[in-house]
């Protein structure tokens, strides 16, 4: 499966889909943004994120859909 094909996989049932999952195909992201500390922030985003309990997790998660929304447009 293609990254887009797994980023718009996890997009249309994010709801059901684990942090974990979230967190690798968003590793799998990071090195296609043009600026290095994009994807610095984005590391530490998700470091912090995976600390948190299972639903304050899944709620920060949220907050990473604009990243697979950029990549979608062509970063």
């Amino acid at each position: 499966m293609s990254l887009d094909e797994e980023i718009r996989e996890i997009l249309d049932d994010f709801e059901n889909t684990a942090p974990e999952r979230i967190f690798e195909v968003l590793q799998q992201l990071r090195p296609h943004f043009r600026n290095e500390l994009i994807s610095e922030y984005l590391q530490e985003k998700i470091h912090k994120i995976a600390k948190l309990d299972e639903q304050e997790r899944k709620r920060q998660c949220k907050t990473l859909t604009p990243y697979f929304d950029w990549y979608l447009q062509g970063l």
